[in-house]
């Protein structure tokens, strides 16, 4: 293994805390990676590595050639790109499904084009995951942003609906304001962070209103969500997009549209002690580009 192998492989491991995690991301070997680094340290004549049976974190000495070769390979990278070299490698994204599935690969293809040697890991989920031991570069979150070390980008707001099917408001009725909720049922919806089922959310005259109906069903999921109205088995709030197609076909109706749920903030995140390699700011530089047109309704009413 080449020395710029040898010392990608290294922060690799560093940020992965494990040698196997590391490897397999790298398309190496365990027993390649391993003998890799005993060279590397050997070369460097300083341990780098302090090794358990659980974890594998950096000594000293290791957390300060980290830092050093970090900022080294950044820089290699924008040399690079300065004199017209394509860029490679793989970025890896974690967002939510539903956003991966309508919004970022409709228009993925044409980022690949401009990008030949990039490829896109894409991976789905709604937790805020550990991003340098999990090997991602930026995840895309909705709702609040919790206190982390992370650097958030705002991608946006985006607007809320209530929905129900034809068929739920035939048996339960349409309400016309908040106050006609008595005898209506929601879809429970736990949330992924606190495990508490959210309450139903409306606004009016500047105020937030919140009302904890009764819920025969509680989904963890979104999709599962959305399944569930499109059922009948009660009301249930998400961001507009995730049910146009729904509306428009007749299955769901929106119900209350002069008391909208606050909006959703959608946030880029990503780690503040990693130096941001130019794909990945190319990349996210996309990704706001892309998501604008979603985000735009909900930026233009900031007071919804």
């Amino acid at each position: 293994m080449d020395r710029l192998a040898s010392i990608a492989l290294f922060l690799r491991i560093v940020e992965r805390g494990s040698f196997t995690a590391a490897a397999a991301s790298c398309g190496v070997s365990r027993p390649a990676a391993t003998a890799a680094i005993q060279a590397l340290e050997t070369r460097l004549g300083t341990r780098l590595l302090q090794r358990s049976t659980r974890h594998v974190r950096p000594t000293q000495d290791g957390q300060l050639y980290y830092d050093r070769c970090l900022s080294a390979l950044g820089a290699l990278e924008e040399a690079d790109r300065a004199i017209g070299k394509a860029l490679t490698g793989t970025i890896r994204l974690d967002t939510i499904g539903h956003l991966a599935r309508t919004v970022i690969l409709p228009a993925l293809p044409g980022f690949l084009a401009r990008h030949p040697g990039l490829v896109v890991h894409l991976g789905e989920g709604e937790r805020l995951i550990d991003l340098l031991r999990e090997g991602v570069d930026c995840v895309i979150r909705g709702g609040p942003v919790p206190d982390s070390d992370m650097i958030a980008r705002p991608l946006g707001v985006l607007p809320e609906i209530t929905v129900a099917s034809p068929d739920y408001l035939a048996r339960y009725g349409v309400p016309a304001t908040p106050d006609d909720l008595d005898g209506h049922v929601m879809i429970g919806f736990a949330s992924s962070r606190t495990k508490q089922i959210l309450p139903l959310e409306f606004t009016r005259a500047g105020d937030v209103l919140e009302y904890a109906l009764p819920a025969r069903l509680v989904v963890s999921g979104a999709e599962s969500c959305a399944a569930a109205a499109r059922l009948g088995f009660g009301l249930a709030q998400a961001p507009r997009y995730r049910f146009e197609d729904d509306i428009a076909a007749g299955r769901l109706v929106e119900v209350l549209r002069d008391f909208p749920p606050l909006p959703t903030p959608l946030t880029l995140l990503y780690p503040s002690n990693r130096q941001l390699a130019p794909r990945v700011r190319i990349f996210m530089d996309w990704l706001i580009e892309i998501f604008a047109p979603l985000t735009e309704a909900g930026r233009a009413d900031p007071g919804r």
